[in-house]
């Protein structure tokens, strides 16, 4: 018998034991992604905790999050209690019609948005539908992945792949550092110098309920990012920053700690600052991934979205403080 948990799921049994041979489509997916797939209505906090306890495995070993799958390869699922929902529904027109207006390029091989302040790059903890569950709605006769992730405060540039080399392929260039990923962000305070780099290692935990939370720590894994000023305000810096390497929440977390957090980060950020930026009309984290550019086979790939007006006009307001 099923047992209502809130007003739109409800739980089934737990599943038994899977296990699972990885096909050649899987062939570089994150064992969480794989999972997230496999596990349809578990949500990812419950992923994490099952791979944090070491409950799933691969090849008769413990798999972590970013553990990354290769044909054949075998993968032990063990029992989940699976939600289901009562009434699954689908977006609503106008957030369809949302979706397809940020589409900025689109080709064999990849999808590109301008993801708008607001919208999460995928669905869970608590969001139905995130960035690529409202493409495939608005697209269902394509395949789609996500290649990366942004924030869900943070807007710009967001590629999904067409084609699994494709996604594979951008994949290894991020993971090896070859591709560029480039920033905007309003940043409390001066810089020190036009160019400061933040190379501190980053410690990821999950707390009671899926919050992430992430610190500087030694025991972290290596982290790079490069702060250029664009501009000095009043109390306040208009920077690019160049990530290395793409961890979670990095560019706000390093910034936080070298004392120059970002405008409107509620969680790392400082208050009085978020105060004075919100007096000036700012009503969201302003980070904005602005460019994104990489090589892939014979051909060069950059994309770019331009500051939307939600961060146009607080930063001018500031500009005229001056």
């Amino acid at each position: 018998m099923k047992t209502q948990t809130s007003a739109n799921f409800a739980e089934s049994a737990p599943t038994g034991v899977q296990l699972v041979k990885v096909g050649e489509d899987k062939d570089g997916q994150r064992i969480d992604n794989f999972l997230s797939t496999r596990l349809k209505g578990v949500p990812r906090s419950l992923v994490y905790r099952i791979l944090r306890t070491g409950q799933v495995r691969v090849n008769g070993r413990r798999a972590k999050p970013e553990t990354r799958l290769a044909a054949g390869d075998e993968v032990r699922i063990p029992p989940v209690r699976v939600a289901t929902p009562n009434d699954p529904g689908t977006p609503a027109p106008s957030q369809l019609q949302r979706i397809e207006t940020a589409i900025v390029h689109e080709d064999r091989d990849f999808l590109v948005l301008d993801k708008p302040s607001g919208i999460a790059s995928h669905g869970g903890s608590g969001v139905s539908f995130g960035a690529i569950e409202l493409l495939r709605a608005a697209r269902p006769n394509d395949t789609l992945e996500l290649v990366h992730r942004l924030d869900r405060d943070t807007s710009g540039v967001l590629v999904f792949a067409r084609r699994r080399p494709a996604l594979t392929g951008l994949q290894t260039e991020i993971r090896e550092g070859r591709a560029t990923k480039r920033y905007l962000a309003l940043l409390r305070g001066h810089l020190p110098q036009a160019r400061v780099t933040v190379d501190a290692p980053l410690q990821k935990s999950i707390l009671q309920g899926g919050e992430r939370m992430v610190r500087v720590d030694p025991a972290g894994k290596p982290s790079v990012s490069h702060f250029h000023r664009i501009e000095s305000l009043d109390g306040a810096t208009y920077a690019e920053v160049a990530i290395e390497t793409g961890r979670t929440h990095q560019i706000r977390v390093h910034a936080a700690s070298i004392g120059h957090g970002v405008a409107g980060d509620e969680k790392y950020g400082d208050r009085d600052f978020n105060k004075r930026v919100r007096e000036a009309g700012l009503k969201r984290l302003f980070l904005h991934a602005a460019r994104f550019e990489f090589s892939l086979g014979p051909r060069d790939y950059s994309f770019s979205a331009p500051l939307p007006a939600d961060l146009r006009d607080p930063l001018g307001a500031l500009q005229n403080r001056r």
